[in-house]
């Protein structure tokens, strides 16, 4: 939105616009939540557990790469003794603290993600072209949300940006705080990027 903004910037497993799939896979979770019998239509006056829960479960397979369920990823170690516990415990009392209608907006916004709306009147080739910082644009080898091919798409548009794929089965949750291997390429490729 402010191509002279900024010297630099670091996209990691991001976009500058949500993509249709992306934007299909939030109905999921929402749908998941919207019909559930204790959400009320938005007018619940305690939490809408089951919905909340449905919502996380919906959510749940999206956050991570195949691989890594394929790995059993979700074991985390021993720390869930299988898959339910995990979803129970990790991605339905995850949202519990969450209002549901707060849900419901943060994923109308994330649907609504377009860097060119405001500025460009949504021509998104013509925004990005605009952009004369440098950038480092870093999506996860196996992010659902955000997969590399629209950052390679993304990038192509560009004036200055450098594409470094993150070669991880974590999915989404690859973009920093998930796993050591790759929180310390993420690390190390930034440090690269802001010295060059």
């Amino acid at each position: 939105m402010y191509p002279d903004y900024v010297e630099r910037f670091i996209p990691i497993c991001g976009s500058a616009k949500t993509s249709p799939h992306n934007k299909c896979f939030l109905e999921g979770p929402k749908a998941a939540l919207v019909a559930s019998k204790d959400f009320d239509n938005g007018q619940y006056k305690t939490v809408p557990q089951i919905g909340i829960r449905a919502f996380g479960r919906a959510y749940s397979a999206w956050a991570y790469g195949q691989t890594w369920f394929r790995n059993h990823g979700y074991l985390h170690d021993g720390k869930y003794a299988d898959l339910d516990s995990f979803l129970r415990e990790d991605w339905e009392a995850g949202y519990l603290g969450w209002d549901a209608n707060d849900l419901i907006t943060l994923l109308h916004t994330w649907q609504a993600g377009d860097v060119s709306h405001i500025r460009d009147g949504g021509n998104y080739v013509a925004c990005l072209n605009k952009i004369k910082a440098k950038g480092l644009v870093m999506p996860s080898k196996t992010d659902l949300y955000f997969p590399p091919e629209d950052s390679k798409n993304e990038v192509s548009h560009l004036m200055d940006a450098k594409l470094v794929v993150i070669d991880s089965v974590w999915g989404h949750m690859a973009g920093g705080g998930s796993n050591v291997i790759d929180d310390e390429f993420i690390k190390n490729e930034v440090r690269s990027f802001l010295e060059s």
